[in-house]
């Protein structure tokens, strides 16, 4: 198995306040800050050139979803080529996450951790960052260029990025009803991500 790593946008602005449950709401209106939208796309060939079957994604996610319950989901700032979550590098935690058809939906909460203070830091300033789900997993190379994630393929986490590789795949900032859309940095995306890809064989 390898490390299977993907960039996905992510947006500042909150969360429809309807998303949240009431101590979420707290938690905002007390300064906190909690961001939602995409994280992960199933059947949708990405700017790595995988595919993630729908019935694998949902799995893992289902799987995930308990570490969600158990308030153990967490996530690291930048995306390291490690198995294991840092705990010294942890910015936030993934309070919800979901499928809706093919798409893998979530709410992240940023911590007051000091990566956390870094990344609200940045989402205050504008910056547009992304968000990468983290893995381990076998895949297979098809005729087209086509790169098939197996089914033995183990969610490890979500970690907040710079650079996301999915063209489209951006978190809306539901408050605003409104999608960044960054055609030029797409480009730079999916050349970093080509050299990621070429890098990880």
């Amino acid at each position: 198995m390898k490390l299977i790593r993907e960039y996905y946008e992510l947006c500042e602005g909150g969360v429809c306040q309807d998303l949240l449950t009431e101590a979420e709401k707290k938690f905002v209106a007390e300064g906190g800050l909690i961001l939602s939208g995409l994280m992960q796309m199933a059947d949708t060939k990405n700017g790595n050139g995988r595919i993630y079957p729908q019935s694998i994604l949902e799995k893992e996610v289902n799987n995930y979803k308990r570490l969600v319950a158990s308030q153990r989901a967490l996530g690291e700032l930048d995306h390291p080529d490690s198995q294991i979550i840092n705990l010294a590098n942890v910015s936030h935690q993934v309070i919800g996450i979901s499928m809706e058809g093919k798409k893998c939906m979530g709410k992240i909460k940023v911590l007051d951790t000091p990566s956390g203070k870094i990344l609200r830091s940045l989402v205050e300033s504008g910056i547009s960052l992304g968000i990468s789900s983290r893995g381990l997993g076998s895949i297979e190379e098809k005729g087209d260029g086509t790169i098939m994630v197996q089914d033995d393929f183990q969610l490890i986490c979500f970690d907040m990025v710079s650079e996301p590789s999915t063209p489209n795949a951006f978190m809306m900032t539901e408050a605003r009803d409104r999608i960044l859309d960054t055609p030029q940095g797409d480009k730079i995306n999916r050349a970093l991500n080509d050299i990621l890809y070429k890098f990880e064989k």
